[in-house]
């Protein structure tokens, strides 16, 4: 038996189409971003023009299409493909709105309230004793922790940091001083009961999550008729989640987690984009 490296005479790399659920705004808007990039640092070549760039780099991240598949596809290196996702990324997540800056315009075109929440974004498991902290008893799966503001009509308009995935979500709250941001905008917030005591004033709470049910108290009629209001006007929220997590790439991260938080700012941006079209 002798074995040969050489390939077979009829054997040729496949290449298929995949439709790509995506606006031409998008498109346009990251070929633009990308032209107005090469021209700032002065790059006046690239192997192939902005707007197919664009397409490749939505692919990944809309299919989670592997790298070495769309190079193969456009006759490119992997690694070139890499850097051209990782170059959008950045460009992405610098437009990506501040929470104050957020919470204004949201003052300023009449709103009242926004709806807080917290989700885990699921990544593959690392070895070590220094992946344990990724780990959510909650959700029973390593991933990343995030909050994210969305309006009343569930459009995101801001992201919080990637954090391990056991953090709470009143803990990641305190970190971003999302209350302190809220009084200075003068406006409130729907969120479950995961961020009971982050709010304290009783008088004039900014933060309304709800009545607890305990073995100790139970609830009453009316306390029961208030949590199912609070339900439905928090319920948009879920939806700005889920138009997140259209994005593929976040089904099970396989990037590094101390990227994780451009990632999600990119995909923020471009979400928007999508919705407000």
């Amino acid at each position: 038996m002798t074995n040969t490296k050489e390939r077979a005479e009829d054997t040729c790399p496949l290449v298929y189409q995949c439709r790509l659920s995506l606006s031409t705004r998008t498109v346009n808007h990251l070929a633009g971003l990308l032209r107005r990039h090469l021209k700032a640092i002065g790059s006046r070549w690239r192997i192939l023009p902005p707007g197919k760039i664009a397409v490749i780099v939505l692919a990944v991240l809309r299919h989670d299409q592997r790298l070495a598949d769309m190079a193969g596809g456009n006759n490119i290196s992997e690694s070139t493909v890499r850097r051209w996702r990782d170059e959008m990324i950045a460009l992405l997540a610098a437009q990506a709105p501040r929470l104050d800056r957020a919470l204004k315009k949201i003052a300023r075109q009449g709103g009242e309230v926004v709806l807080i929440d917290g989700t885990l974004v699921h990544t593959q498991r690392r070895t070590g004793k220094a992946d344990r902290k990724n780990y959510s008893g909650k959700h029973r799966h390593h991933g990343l922790h995030f909050l994210a503001l969305t309006d009343e009509r569930g459009r995101l308009v801001w992201i919080s940091a990637a954090r391990p995935g056991r953090t709470h979500d009143n803990t990641a709250a305190r970190h971003d001083h999302i209350l302190a941001h809220l009084r200075a905008a003068g406006l409130g917030a729907l969120a479950d009961l995961g961020f009971r005591g982050l709010d304290n004033d009783i008088l004039d709470p900014v933060i309304v999550t709800g009545f607890h049910r305990s073995r100790t108290h139970k609830l009453t009629p009316a306390e029961r008729t208030a949590n199912r209001v609070l339900a439905v006007g928090r319920s948009p929220v879920e939806h700005g989640f889920a138009h997140l997590k259209n994005w593929r790439i976040l089904a099970k991260l396989r990037t590094d987690p101390a990227h994780a938080t451009q990632l999600l700012r990119a995909l923020l941006v471009l979400t928007s984009l999508e919705i407000n079209r």
